[in-house]
């Protein structure tokens, strides 16, 4: 039967009923027999007083009590009576057995004869003899009755020990089936959570219980099992995907970052970084050579800038590719690049030149290098195998080659803001020369001529002041080289620029003689270094115009710096005569700081006072703190300015 209950509610409950029928009906049992027992002994009670009851109406028969007599026989038969039906107000009835039963039935049928005879004229002795046999019959139905309590009493003691028995068994089977059916499931599920958290998710509980519930329970825990392995399996696979997919990430960001790096290495050429950028660029695609090519300026060619890994014989024989002579160089010469292109070089159509072939390769990637819309080469990558790219190649390689064409685009920017430097510095150090020395050696040229003529003619007087204007123009010219070289050699060397100011003009005082004075006003911001250089030459071209031209003997210098920067050269000179613009190309010094002035968009003014002399002011515009704060020029070395 339990093997058919599965539910352990209905285990519980079928061990349950059945103790507890067992129990009530031992319990009914007991009570059965105490109300047997009960009721024997009152029979027995009964029967003692019907002996005594015998002698005493054979002893009053005797005696001649007649009413005593017929009282007790009255009573005697009340007794017959109650032990033959029993008596409802207490317990008293014979036990039904057949002894008792008989030993009742041989009172009742010698009752009528002893009575008679006590109620009849019969003799003592004989009555007495009929009395003993008659008590005699008493004592019979009271062992009778006496036996049937006494193996009732047995019975009763032997079911008080089945009740114990019952009760140690039924705990017994409660213990048992507590550990059967709930303790052990319950420490296989404990085991298996255990071994999860321990890490084995293949893990499983044995799904064969007693019981239903524990049943669905480790079917359940199973199935969890089941989901979490799973689940665990496939995070460890996107967490690998996604670690790949890191790794990926990073390598191209390194790569990237590499990319970027080359620009800003020191003492790099365009070749240089070309060549660097090739084997680089080989070693994250993992080509097998790879070329860097740069658009010639008439867009019809292809130089070949930078190389890994290519032969030597390859390498001669495409230096230069023309327009329509390779696969690789065609497109990146047409105004609208694509993407980086697959070209398998055994399947390309004839004319073609055949170096990639010879060399051993099989695929050809060709990227153009752009730099914004406009195209300043390709890069090509070589393969000895067959060879395609996915998406994220492309775009990698693409911003790769990108990045690369930018620098080399601001290599070439740079690289004419060179030579577009050099060249106004050249054009500037022609007109200083022009404006200076030209004039002064055309001067000395013409006295030359005079003095030839002068020797040739014999006049001494001609000669000696000829060679003084001679010598007068080679200090002239002495100076001017001298002030040139000053001028040329002036860097800012402190953050504030009254450091360098107070050095020009303490420069002028040892070279013209002429006394200075410099007044500073106000606390602005500082000037960057671009703008102190400026403004160091136009005040140095001002203080060279003052000793050429001004026939003075002070110059003051005075600076303002709120709400914005000014300087103003005043001396006490001969004054200044303006002239129409266009005879600025006869005054090269005036041209040249106008010039500067433009450059850091500063305003220069020249006129002559009412108290006389000439006043130069440069007025700069409002420095922002963005364009003021920035880092000085590291500060060159101060050379001599002896020639």
């Amino acid at each position: 039967m339990f093997h058919r209950v599965r539910s352990l509610v209905g285990k519980l409950a079928l061990i349950q009923t059945s103790f507890l029928l067992v129990a009530l009906a031992s319990i009914a049992f007991t009570l059965w027999v105490s109300w047997q027992l009960e009721g024997g002994a009152g029979a027995i009670n009964e029967a003692g007083r019907m002996r005594m009851l015998s002698y005493r109406m054979t002893l009053s028969q005797t005696e001649g009590r007649v009413p005593e007599l017929l009282r007790d026989v009255g009573s005697f038969e009340a007794m017959v009576e109650r032990l033959h039906k029993g008596d409802a107000q207490r317990p008293l009835f014979v036990p039904d057995t057949a002894e008792c039963r008989e030993g009742l039935a041989r009172i009742e049928a010698q009752w009528p004869k002893f009575r008679a005879s006590l109620l009849g004229s019969s003799d003592s002795r004989e009555l007495r003899s009929q009395a003993d046999a008659f008590v005699a019959t008493v004592d019979e139905l009271v062992g009778a009755i006496e036996q049937t309590i006494a193996a009732r009493t047995a019975i009763l003691g032997g079911l008080c020990f089945g009740l114990v028995v019952l009760v140690v068994a039924a705990s017994v089977v409660f213990v048992s089936g507590t550990f059967v059916w709930i303790v052990q499931p319950l420490q296989r599920l404990r085991d298996g959570l255990g071994q999860m958290a321990g890490g084995n998710l293949a893990v499983r509980v044995d799904e064969e219980a007693s019981v239903e519930e524990f049943t669905s329970l480790a079917m359940g825990f199973n199935q969890m099992a089941t989901a979490l392995q799973q689940a665990y399996a496939g995070l460890e696979g996107k967490v690998r995907e996604k670690t790949a997919h890191l790794a990926q990430q990073n390598e191209r960001l390194e790569a990237l970052y590499d990319v970027a790096q080359m620009s800003g290495q020191a003492d790099q050429t365009l070749e240089t970084l070309a060549h660097s950028f090739a084997h680089k660029l080989a070693r994250i695609a993992r080509a097998d050579a790879s070329a860097v090519r740069l658009a010639a300026e008439d867009g019809e060619r292809l130089l070949l800038l930078g190389q890994a890994c290519l032969p030597q014989a390859m390498i001669d024989a495409e230096r230069c590719l023309r327009k329509g002579e390779c696969a690789c160089g065609a497109p990146a010469l047409t105004p609208t690049p694509g993407n980086p292109r697959v070209i398998a070089i055994q399947t390309l159509p004839a004319p073609k030149l055949g170096h990639c072939e010879l060399a051993g390769f099989q695929t050809a990637i060709s990227i153009p290098m752009r730099a914004g819309p406009r195209l300043v080469g390709e890069v090509e990558l070589f393969f000895y195998s067959e060879r395609r790219l996915n998406e994220s190649e492309s775009v990698l390689l693409d911003a790769l080659v990108g990045q690369f064409g930018v620098q080399v685009d601001n290599l070439r920017l740079v690289s004419r803001d060179r030579e577009m430097a050099v060249s106004e510095e050249r054009n500037l150090l022609a007109q200083e020369l022009h404006d200076s020395i030209a004039q002064v050696l055309a001067f000395l040229k013409i006295q030359v001529q005079l003095l030839r003529g002068a020797m040739a003619k014999n006049r001494p007087e001609q000669i000696e002041r000829v060679v003084d204007e001679i010598d007068a123009g080679v200090k002239e010219c002495y100076a001017n080289v001298r002030e040139l070289l000053v001028h040329f050699r002036t860097r800012p060397g402190h953050e504030d620029i009254e450091h360098a100011l107070r050095n020009t003009l303490a420069k002028f005082e040892r070279q013209s003689g002429l006394s200075t004075h410099l007044s500073l006003q106000g606390d602005g911001l500082p000037l960057p270094p671009d703008h102190q250089i400026q403004v160091l030459h136009i005040v140095q071209e001002a203080l060279s115009n003052v000793r050429k031209h001004a026939q003075a003997d002070h110059v003051s210098l005075r600076v303002e710096q709120l709400p914005r920067w000014s300087f103003e050269v005043q001396d006490n000179g001969r004054g200044f005569q303006p002239r129409p613009p266009d005879d600025s190309h006869t005054h090269v010094g005036l041209q040249i700081m106008r010039e500067r002035a433009q450059r850091i968009g500063a305003q220069l003014s020249i006129d002559s006072p009412p108290e006389g002399g000439t006043r130069v002011r440069l007025s700069l515009p409002v420095q922002s703190v963005f364009t003021s704060t920035r880092a000085p020029a590291p500060p060159a070395p101060q050379p001599s300015t002896q020639t």
